[in-house]
């Protein structure tokens, strides 16, 4: 029975490519368009349920004036009547309710949370690097966490709580008009009363609510990056400096948890002076009819029943409410991140990248980083097929920003990128980055196995594939050593977040292992083997040449030693091609790069200027 109403919205399907939309009430109505029909369900046994209560009440009012005819002949009189009465309370009462309640937690709950989740992951999972650089990872994964509940629970809380009560006091207004129209006056004038302090206390905490929720994200996210960067917090000796950041933020989100709460205490105390007028107006206007003869003693005691289930559900409502708005903080927090649209996306109709030779074309490629200078000022560069070309200069040269925009991390402000006369904005993202094997010079590993790190460069690979991958690249005797706090050993240990459990050069193998398991046309080497030790790089080095053949090369180094052997070496100044060719022929024009060689020091180029009168 469970499984039948779990299933009758299938949470992950459908599921748009667009971005969320960007207004409160559009994002609510986009996340519930596949609940339609659970929610036209949800109202129907919601009214039906509410209608069963007050009924009920009514009911006993009705019971309590037949006491009053007299024992004798009542059980002749009324008792199929009771025994009716009862089989509907017994049986179709709680089958009412029970199908209320698997609509809204199997139907709706189970799967709205989730469904609300997946999108904002999927969504962000889109995003751009510069995105993700912008902002802290734990604010945007507290936002994916936190705006899932609220969606859920705004929708749960909207059927469960603000409906019923709806349809109670309807069923209320009901009962007392058929008592007599006077009762229902004092009750309508209470709701007014009611709603004019729902409309005055719930926006203002709503919006406390927003800034409290913004300040809980900014609290999540500092304290998630002290716990990511707890190696650097260690070796800086700054744990009282990671407890003060945290601290202000955790001072500014009390402040701002105070400030709703200050708000809901006003609103609970208006509730209750509230209440206390609409329990003795009712229950004193349907005494008064008794005693005026147009009331029975049932009646009154219906009417005082449904005053005092009243007065017991409206600080129930007024906190669901305040709850509500409370959540519309946390959901508008949300979306500032979830409902951001995609600043990199695939051409309409873009079609797979097809590498038949891996020439590389960069024409007039211009890109500032949306600043006056900085980043690359003109580049026109060609790379032929299966050329291993060397990339060489300061820091701030270009070199990291013409990889980004060659893997669309971002698109360039002027000029195009081509592989082999493809533009690369009208491929496929996808299809572009599964063509480009790249290793990092800060190499970051998943917090899974070893084997999952491998196999991500090609999830389909067999066990051999990813041995021999493994071996390639002097990796698998130390995996074979590997064994994690859970006792898993081998390509099953798991490695920690980004790999802390290995060493650098530890690390960086896998990296390549995963790169050669990649076999991708085109390869992007940073730095790539900056992290081992000379033993390790030469046997490295080895393994990059055979992997290097037949491919088309970029290697970004600082170190020279390992570029000398490149086909072509490009050497970058003011984000501008300034020398080019190969290295016995940039050495002898005595320019830039003469200068990096002569002024390496174990083979690295200097931090000073560099030109031509460092190599005289």
């Amino acid at each position: 029975m469970f499984r039948f109403f779990e299933r009758l919205v299938a949470p992950f399907d459908g599921m748009p490519e667009t971005a969320p939309p960007a207004t409160f009430w559009a994002y609510l109505a986009d996340h519930l368009r596949p609940f339609r029909r659970v929610l036209g369900f949800i109202t129907l046994t919601g009214l039906a349920t509410a209608l069963v209560e007050t009924g009920l009440i009514y009911y006993a009012g009705h019971v309590v004036d037949l006491l009053a005819e007299g024992e004798d002949g009542f059980w002749s009189r009324n008792g199929l009547e009771l025994v009716l009465i009862s089989a509907f309370v017994l049986l179709l009462r709680p089958v009412a309710i029970t199908l209320n309640h698997l609509l809204l937690n199997q139907a709706l709950s189970t799967n709205l949370l989730e469904r609300v989740r997946w999108r904002a992951h999927r969504h962000l999972l889109g995003q751009s690097i510069g995105f993700h650089q912008n902002d802290f990872a734990g604010r945007l994964a507290n936002r994916v966490m936190q705006t899932g509940p609220a969606v859920e629970d705004s929708a749960f809380m909207s059927f469960e709580a603000l409906w019923y009560a709806a349809a109670y006091f309807i069923g209320a207004l009901l009962v007392l008009s058929e008592i007599d129209w006077r009762l229902s006056i004092p009750l309508l004038l209470w709701l007014l009363i009611y709603l004019a302090l729902l409309r005055a206390l719930i926006p203002a905490i709503g919006r406390a609510s927003q800034k409290y929720s913004a300040a809980r994200s900014t609290l999540t996210g500092r304290i998630v990056d002290s716990y990511s960067n707890i190696a650097t917090v260690k070796l800086f000796a700054h744990g009282r400096r990671e407890e003060a950041f945290a601290l202000s933020a955790m001072k500014s989100s009390r402040l701002r948890f105070a400030r709703m709460l200050r708000l809901m205490t006003l609103m609970m105390a208006g509730i209750a002076a509230v209440n206390g007028l609409v329990i003795v107006a009712v229950v004193g206007a349907a005494i008064w009819l008794w005693s005026l003869g147009d009331a029975s003693i049932g009646a009154v005691s219906a009417a005082a029943a449904l005053t005092l289930r009243l007065n017991g559900m409206t600080g129930w409502i007024m906190w669901v409410t305040s709850q509500l708005f409370q959540h519309a903080g946390v959901i508008r927090e949300g979306m500032e991140s979830i409902s951001q649209p995609h600043d990199v996306t695939d051409a309409p109709g873009a079609s797979d990248l097809k590498v038949t030779g891996g020439e590389i074309a960069f024409r007039g490629l211009r890109h500032h980083y949306g600043k006056q200078g900085g980043g690359l000022e003109g580049i026109d560069l060609v790379i032929r097929p299966g050329e291993r070309v060397g990339l060489v200069g300061r820091s701030g040269a270009g070199k990291s920003t013409l990889v980004n925009l060659l893997l669309r991390f971002q698109d360039p402000e002027a000029g195009r990128i081509e592989i082999d006369g493809q533009d690369v904005r009208s491929v496929t993202q996808d299809s572009l980055r599964r063509r480009i094997g790249m290793v990092t010079q800060d190499t970051a590993l998943l917090h899974r196995s070893v084997r999952d790190n491998i196999l991500y460069g090609r999830p389909e690979a067999g066990e051999a594939a990813m041995v021999a991958a493994a071996r390639r690249v002097s990796a698998h005797d130390f995996i074979l050593g590997l064994r994690d706090f859970n006792g898993r050993s081998g390509y099953e240990a798991h490695v920690g977040e980004r790999g802390v459990k290995l060493s650098g050069g530890q690390r960086q193998r896998i990296a390549l292992a995963r790169v050669v398991l990649k076999d991708a046309p085109i390869l992007v080497l940073d730095e790539a083997t900056s992290a081992l030790d000379s033993e390790v790089e030469a046997e490295i080095q080895a393994a990059l040449t055979g992997l290097m053949a037949g491919k088309t090369v970029i290697a970004i180094a600082h170190r020279l030693s390992t570029i000398a052997q490149m086909d072509r070496i490009v050497v970058l100044d003011g984000g501008r091609v300034a020398e080019q060719g190969p290295h016995a022929e940039l050495l002898a024009a005595r320019g830039l790069y003469a200068g990096f060689w002569a002024r390496q020091s174990g083979g690295f180029i200097g931090l000073e200027d560099a030109g031509p009168a460092a190599a005289e």
